[in-house]
């Protein structure tokens, strides 16, 4: 294929051959003439081909463009390529740049690229709801126009960025603990990485409020022991005088060895997220044992009611289904004045759904406290859960086997009127 300087350079000598042969035939000023009229053609041509270029260019059509002939087929060749391979080059950038968007806005941690100014050149939709942005409307703004915080303003005014900063009280309802860090990169600008650690930061809270409880617990009836082993070595004391003192020790010890217990049993739920073994299980046989238990530690001051009103039986673990269903009627009889009256029912409702439920005549609980009943160590009435044995763990067991079983723990509660628990279980964990 000829070039296109050595086809133009062919028409500009056929021009002039045809010019000379035109001055020798007929004259001088019809050659020039015939010479004149022939380059004017080429340049019509050409005035032609550069129209149409522009108008496919300007309609972004080039590649669609018919290829004409002569020397303007190169040219137009070559520019269709180069726009063929631009807009491939192109396509791919944008197919990389989607897919980064794509990768931050999947992150479930806020992304923001600040400018050297410290103005938003990009944030993704989680930066939007921590911190309330919409980008479109805050693109280029100073960040720390937007987020007012004293503190925050002082990490970016400092630029000591080697170390986090925890921002509480954040989000649209001010419930949310962030931890933000700036990482620099390019020209003086910075990646804002931020990480939701209210989970953490509650996880951290319990743990402590744990070892508190614990330790407030335990302490109570070591000081007691203590005291009572004091005065036993420093007082001469008869036979009668000893076994009391020894039988409040006891009472003592007791009390820190069912905390012990009952604190393992909370441990090994919490290790053990799996659903629990759908062994069957016996209702029958669980209230009779429930009864005999319950009737022993009341000692017959309250009146007991059991019924068992379905022949269907639980699919789980019994050990887990005994200890959550003993803690519930042991709560009952410990909140519930003497005299009172105790009921425990075994019942399918209209959704085929299994229902263990308590019923009391306690003193019933306040709404306020109904929602933080099966936090640990928690107690409505301190002192009297004390005198009466309980750990502050029972509930808190209750709800970690009830979901171990897919079951749901309702309480119910009218202050005077008293109470009940119920542990409502769906109908895939029930058999015949």
């Amino acid at each position: 294929m000829f070039s296109v300087f050595f086809r133009f350079f062919l028409l500009l000598c056929t021009a002039f051959f045809a010019a000379l042969i035109a001055q020798n035939n007929v004259g001088p000023i019809t050659g020039i003439s015939v010479g004149i009229a022939f380059l004017s053609i080429l340049l019509i041509y050409s005035y032609i081909n550069l129209a149409r270029l522009r108008k496919y260019t300007v309609e972004d059509r080039l590649e669609s463009m018919p290829l004409p002939s002569g020397y303007w087929e190169e040219v137009f060749f070559y520019l269709q390529r180069l726009v063929r391979n631009l807009k491939l080059q192109m396509l791919s950038v944008e197919k990389q740049h989607n897919r980064f968007i794509e990768a931050f806005q999947a992150s479930p941690n806020g992304i923001m690229m600040l400018d050297d100014q410290d103005q938003i050149e990009w944030c993704n939709a989680i930066s939007e709801r921590f911190f309330g942005l919409q980008f479109k409307r805050d693109v280029m703004q100073r960040i720390n126009f937007l987020i007012r915080r004293p503190e925050f303003i002082r990490y970016l005014h400092d630029r000591h960025f080697e170390e986090p900063l925890l921002l509480e009280r954040m989000g649209p309802k001010s419930n949310l603990s962030l931890m933000l860090q700036a990482f620099p990169f390019g020209e003086k600008r910075h990646l804002l990485l931020v990480q939701d650690v209210t989970d953490l930061q509650k996880a951290d809270a319990m743990r402590r409020d744990f070892v508190a409880n614990v330790s407030h617990e335990m302490r109570t009836p070591i000081t007691v022991l203590m005291g009572f082993l004091e005065t036993i070595q420093s007082l001469d004391l008869d036979k009668a005088q000893q076994d009391q003192y020894f039988e409040m020790m006891m009472s003592q010890a007791q009390r820190m060895k069912s905390l012990v217990e009952d604190l393992l049993t909370l441990a090994n739920l919490e290790a053990n997220s799996l659903p629990a073994p759908t062994q069957p299980i016996q209702m029958q046989t669980v209230m009779a044992l429930l009864k005999n238990d319950a009737e022993a530690l009341s000692k017959g001051h309250h009146a007991f009611y059991f019924d068992v009103e379905s022949s269907k039986n639980i699919l789980g673990e019994e050990r887990e289904i005994l200890s959550a269903f003993s803690n519930l009627v042991s709560n009952a009889i410990r909140y519930t004045p003497d005299v009172g009256s105790i009921s425990a029912s075994w019942r399918v409702n209209a959704a085929g759904e299994g229902e263990f439920s308590v019923v009391d005549t306690g003193p019933g609980i306040a709404s306020e406290h109904l929602s933080r009943l099966t936090e640990r160590f928690y107690r409505v009435d301190r002192s009297r859960s004390r005198d009466t044995g309980g750990t502050g763990l029972g509930l808190a067991i209750v709800k970690h086997i009830a979901s171990r079983h897919q079951a749901q723990l309702i309480i119910e509660s009218t202050p005077g009127k008293g109470s009940t628990f119920t542990m409502r279980f769906p109908k895939e964990r029930l058999t015949d």
